[in-house]
């Protein structure tokens, strides 16, 4: 009775155990099955539990505050979870969703995963043109980009990855909404790259325009792109189905309107607060 009632679970097989650790987070594995035994060990590091690093989860879960976020320690952290879920993927990652990585992790995924088709790395200020050029040469199957509040991503990085990445379907180029940048204000660092990139809305959408036009989903939170901006963007990338324009205080009702009326795809779109944006 025993036995029956307390199965060994040291006798399930490896089939077995990794069709149950593919239902947990990364997260999750290595804070749980992982330090287990040896055998579960080895189980989560199988290649095929191993292709995706998602993050995201655990950044919006945490109670922390983001002080030691925007560590150098903190940085050095993710880096390093981004090299152990390579060397684990042996080369085989296809979605990475991190926050606050270096260009050295980000130049170790374009050097050793080629098969690479999501990549997120929001508030990232030490990632620039020196590792996003290596992606956008290493990594040409990419379908997704997140560079949401990474303002050392410049429109150089974003022509580099338009013209090598053909498949790309998904841009997020999200900036700081205003409490947060108050909420930061603290790091003198983060608010000097967000005061000198606040005004390169158009100059965005202009490279957008040219060099993604298969773009099916974007978004432009709190950028300061104009109608004119948008109405090129919007000629350029006929195939939109998704825009997200919240925050965007430069546009119009009329401008937003006559922009995006010639997108016969798109199905959705967040528009910005006008009411607000003329208070401003």
């Amino acid at each position: 009775m025993g036995t029956i009632l307390h199965p060994d679970w040291t006798e399930l097989t490896r089939d077995c155990l990794i069709d149950i650790f593919s239902r947990l987070s990364m997260g999750k594995r290595w804070n749980g099955p992982m330090l287990v035994c040896k055998k579960w060990m080895n189980v989560c590091q199988d290649t095929s539990l191993n292709t995706v690093l998602d993050l995201e989860a655990e950044f919006l879960s945490s109670t922390d505050t983001t002080t030691y976020w925007w560590s150098p320690e903190f940085e050095e952290k993710v880096d390093s979870t981004i090299r152990s879920a390579v060397d684990q993927s042996q080369g085989e990652l296809k979605e990475i969703r991190v926050r606050h990585c270096t260009n050295q992790s980000l130049s170790y995924v374009a050097e050793r995963c080629p098969n690479l088709e999501v990549l997120w790395v929001k508030y990232s200020p030490k990632v620039n043109i020196e590792s996003m050029r290596k992606i956008s040469l290493n990594c040409t199957k990419l379908k997704e980009l997140d560079i949401s509040c990474s303002y050392e991503i410049s429109c150089e990085c974003m022509e580099l990855v338009g013209t090598n990445c053909k498949n790309l379907q998904v841009l997020k180029r999200n900036l700081m909404q205003p409490s947060e940048v108050t909420r930061l204000r603290r790091y003198a660092y983060v608010i000097q790259q967000y005061l000198s990139f606040e005004t390169l809305g158009n100059v965005d959408a202009y490279t957008i325009g040219r060099h993604m036009r298969k773009l099916k989903h974007l978004e432009l939170r709190y950028s300061t792109l104009t109608d004119k901006a948008l109405a090129h963007l919007c000629k350029r990338c006929s195939n939109l189905e998704y825009m997200d324009l919240v925050g965007s205080m430069y546009l119009t009702s009329v401008g937003v309107s006559t922009a995006t009326s010639s997108l016969k795809n798109l199905k959705e779109i967040k528009k910005p607060d006008f009411t607000a944006n003329l208070v401003y």
